[in-house]
């Protein structure tokens, strides 16, 4: 047959003289690779696809004629190779799944493992063990049963958002309800069922509205056996959008029941409500050829001209102008008022370009937007240069780290000095040994002082400290705009979550950090008045008077990935090109998320109440191809006029209503007061919820008279200082071996900022040892007593909340110790102030609702003397009582 196609050839153009060539240098009586390669170059496409009838090419008259004698030989060999490549790529196929399937069996129990280790379970748990429960042949029956008597209704809302899981727990739970005894109850027993197979979104999920099609005739058809029936309603009224964006709607979706599932036409509950959609003009897709602009500018650096940064100005400007002189119509689309930013509704299908454009440029003008619904903290830029800096601080020899922080607004150094200091330090020198060797006195101080912390401070503290003693936010936020504030916050969050679940320290937290993306869902349903940007999806369930969609131009097609997914479940990792029965998977695959696209449309058009802005930047293609074309079309369909900006169909005009007085747009007035409820004749008043209080913050004197007589407020601070050191050191000596316990309190006293006002630190460590070495204290700071125990309790019907700063606990006593700070201590137990003994007594009474079998023995250490001393307990009680009968709840009049 070669030699044939070789004879058919001779004389063509050189496409098919090369071709006949080819399979002759064949070798046939032992193919190989190389020439199954070239088989598969010459008789099928790139997908693996043969070539049958379409070669050679129709408008090649003259090598068509050739072949013709012999056409259907070569097709059926063309033919035959694409079914031989198919079968070996299935089974290479095969292999792969094979192989896939064996990772599976070793990595699926090491994780559910170390979920069972750290006591976690994901959703996805919590269904399959609550699924399990009621299939499980062994215990379901009597779960069941003991479960028949406690349900009388089950409610499932949002159920087309309902995956095939999800359902069985629900048929399981149901399916005593027209089976046995529970058919005698079914007047009392109901199952409801809310949801919208046109808003089934949420196919990530495992939502399937064609489960929901199912499930529905499933309980049709048991309620049916059961005599009782299932009722199926539609709900055609919108009680949200005005008639003007039904008729949109209505005329987007017409044809494309199968892609929706059921869908029936619209009806506008509010058929007055004035309404309008505005259909703006593309934005063209721009111009590939960059300009020569500037040769350190990032080359994936997009210009003003890009479309959809131009677009993102637009939306921006058209919202500042909305909020400075547009009106909407209330609710009785009689009356008109001003537009807000919280009207403003900005939703797009993804968080790309335009995205983050419209966020930056509406900040850019001065309105309030509510930021990102989802926020990756990593990526923010004020992140990535906090940090930077931070790294730097765990590792001095990381040079990239210090440039970065030194090119970043935190220092604000340019890209001539950064290129000095590396340039001319010594060939191997760290850049921080350079820099410590220049002359930039600002910015090490602030490195030193940052770098003497880094080993005593949690990473929230370090972090803050850089952002307040250092100016770090006001300089990022001088340099990122507002928007950089939500990661800055961000970022400390996350620091307080590490430091709740680790053991802080600086090189722990930086692993934190990169070992996975965090990403932040935040809810921007409803709260400030502010301009919400989010997805579609994270949309769903809310409304908005306005809403603008800027992000409806054509789109790539997703990546189908690697991993192909049978209807079954089984995960396949099919070879490339892949085989015929996978290339079905994914083109239903591709049809379904095309059918899930037009819902997710459906949603984001419905969100609308009064006003509808559709726009886009780039391609859109026609018909289908985009949201933007869709609605185009529809447009075309409806009597729309010209608009401002574009076509404009409108229901109404609210431009020449009233504006409506100031008290029919804000909030209804409160209820007036019952004359019984302001004369305190209301029998069962409710009484003010007690909330937990600070022992501390019982009220009353804290200091002796002469202290207050005291006239020199520097004395009294540095007296206050004094005490915070020797506090400090009394928390934290006793777990430090004696011979270093010098060295440490030094280091301890370092990091209190002013601490030279106090005295010598010498002097503090010998003062607190004094008091730590004293024989008759010595068993209170002893291994067995523990530092800050934090103690609840509730006493008098009063929750208290404390911590005491040494607690020791035997078999036979309670002893508590509470350091004090006064410039003057007491003489006597009987000259305590006031307050300090309520606290004291709060301390007596936790603990003895704690420990009723023990003795409760509580002292105060006064460090400004070294002096311990007992309370008297029924002293300390007696105060409590005061502070508590003063502090009693008293009914609301």
């Amino acid at each position: 047959m070669a030699q044939e196609i070789s004879a058919a050839f001779q004389g063509q153009t050189k496409t098919y003289t090369e071709f006949a060539a080819a399979l002759n240098r064949l070798q046939f009586d032992a193919p190989g690779a190389d020439d199954m390669a070239v088989l598969h170059r010459l008789f099928t496409f790139s997908d693996g696809a043969s070539k049958s009838g379409r070669f050679p090419q129709a408008n090649h008259a003259k090598a068509v004629a050739a072949m013709e004698p012999i056409a259907e030989a070569v097709f059926d060999w063309m033919d035959r190779y694409a079914a031989a490549l198919d079968l070996l790529n299935s089974l290479d196929t095969l292999e792969k799944t094979i192989a896939l399937d064996d990772f599976a069996r070793a990595f699926v129990p090491a994780y559910e493992a170390e979920k069972l280790l750290s006591g976690q379970l994901d959703f996805d748990d919590l269904i399959e063990k609550t699924r399990a429960l009621l299939q499980d042949s062994a215990v379901a029956q009597w779960v069941l049963f003991r479960l028949d008597g406690g349900i009388d209704h089950i409610l499932v809302d949002e159920a087309q958002d309902t995956s095939p899981r999800q359902w069985q727990v629900i048929a399981a739970l149901a399916q005593e309800f027209a089976a046995g005894d529970g058919r005698s109850k079914a007047e009392a027993r109901t199952i409801f069922v809310v949801g919208d197979m046109k808003q089934s979104i949420y196919s990530f999920q495992g939502a399937d509205p064609r489960e929901f099609q199912r499930m529905r005739d499933d309980f049709a058809a048991r309620l049916s056996d059961a005599g009782s029936g299932l009722n199926t309603l539609a709900l055609e009224h919108s009680f949200r959008s005005s008639w003007a964006i039904l008729r949109l709607v209505d005329a987007v979706f017409v044809g494309r029941q199968d892609s929706l599932g059921d869908i029936s036409t619209h009806i506008a509950f509010k058929g007055d409500l004035p309404g309008r959609v505005d259909l703006w003009p593309a934005i063209p897709k721009a111009d590939d050829k960059r300009e020569n602009g500037d040769w350190f500018a990032p080359v994936d650096l997009q210009s003003p001209a890009h479309p959809s940064r131009i677009l993102a100005d637009q939306v921006a400007d058209a919202c500042a102008d909305m909020v400075a002189n547009a009106y909407l119509p209330n609710h009785d689309g009689k009356t008109r008022r001003k537009v807000s930013e919280g009207d403003i509704l900005i939703l797009v299908q993804r968080r790309s370009d335009i995205f983050a454009h419209v966020i930056a440029a509406l900040k850019a003008r001065g309105l309030r937007v509510a930021g990102a619904d989802r926020l990756r903290i990593g990526a923010e830029l004020a992140v990535r240069d906090i940090m930077a800096l931070i790294k730097f601080l765990s590792l001095a020899e990381d040079d990239l780290s210090l440039a970065a922080a030194l090119k970043s607004p935190l220092l604000g150094w340019n890209e001539q000095m950064l290129f000095t200091l590396a340039h001319h330090r010594p060939k191997g020198a760290p850049l921080w040994q350079a820099l410590r060797s220049a002359d930039h006195a600002d910015t090490l101080a602030m490195l030193n002082d940052l770098r003497d912390q880094a080993d005593f401070l949690r990473p929230y503290d370090l972090i803050n400290r850089l952002l307040l003693r250092h100016d770090g936010r006001r300089r990022l936020l001088a340099r990122l705009g507002t928007e950089a504030e939500d990661g800055i916050d961000a970022l400390l969050a996350q620091a307080l979550a590490y430091e709740e679940g680790n053991i802080p320290s600086l090189t722990g937290f930086i692993e934190w950090m990169e070992a996975d993306e965090l990403e932040i869902k935040r809810q921007l349903g409803s709260g400030a008045d502010q301009i919400r940007v989010m997805t579609v999806h994270g949309s769903k369930g809310l409304e908005s008077p306005i809403v603008i969609m800027p992000d409806t131009a054509k789109r790539r097609p997703s990546n189908d990935g690697t991993i192909a997914l049978h209807p079954d479940g089984m995960a396949l990792w099919p070879s490339s090109p892949a085989p015929a029965a996978v290339q079905a998977l994914r083109e239903a695959s591709a049809e379904a998320r095309a059918d899930e696209s037009l819902r997710l449309l459906y949603v984001a058009l419905t969100r609308a109440e009064s006003w509808l802005i559709v726009c886009a930047a780039g391609e859109t293609g026609e018909g289908s191809d985009s949201w933007y074309g869709l609605v185009e079309d529809a447009m075309k369909a409806l009597d729309t006029v010209q608009g401002p900006r574009g076509m404009r169909l409108a229901h109404g005009d609210w431009d020449g209503l009233p504006v409506a007085a100031p008290s029919q747009t804000t909030a209804a007035s409160p209820a007036p007061v019952s004359d019984a409820i302001l004369t305190g004749a209301v029998p069962d008043m409710p009484v003010a919820a007690a909330q937990a209080l600070s022992p501390s913050d019982l009220g009353g004197a804290k200091i002796v008279p002469e202290e207050q007589s005291v006239p020199d407020d520097a004395l009294q601070e540095v007296a206050k200082l004094r005490g915070t050191i020797i506090h400090l050191l009394l928390e934290h000596l006793p777990q430090i071996a004696p011979a270093q316990r010098q060295a440490h309190g030094t280091q301890l006293i370092n990091l209190v900022e002013d601490h030279a006002l106090a005295g010598p630190a010498a002097d503090l460590v010998a003062d607190a040892l004094a008091i730590l070495e004293n024989p008759d204290n010595a068993i209170l700071f002893g291994g067995d007593s523990l530092p800050e125990v934090a103690l609840s309790a509730a006493v008098g019907g009063q929750r208290l909340h404390g911590i005491i700063d040494r607690l020791q606990v035997t078999p036979a006593r309670v002893t508590a110790i509470d350091f004090k700070t006064n410039r003057i201590a007491p003489a006597s137990p009987a000259q305590i102030p006031e307050g300090i003994l309520r606290q004291m007594g709060a301390y007596h009474a936790m603990l003895a609702a704690i420990y009723p079998d023990r003795v409760i023995d509580v002292r105060i250490l006064w460090t400004a003397s070294g002096q311990l001393m007992q309370v008297d307990p029924t002293a300390a009680s007696g105060a409590l009582g005061r502070a508590l009968d003063a502090m009693a709840p008293q009914p609301y009049l």
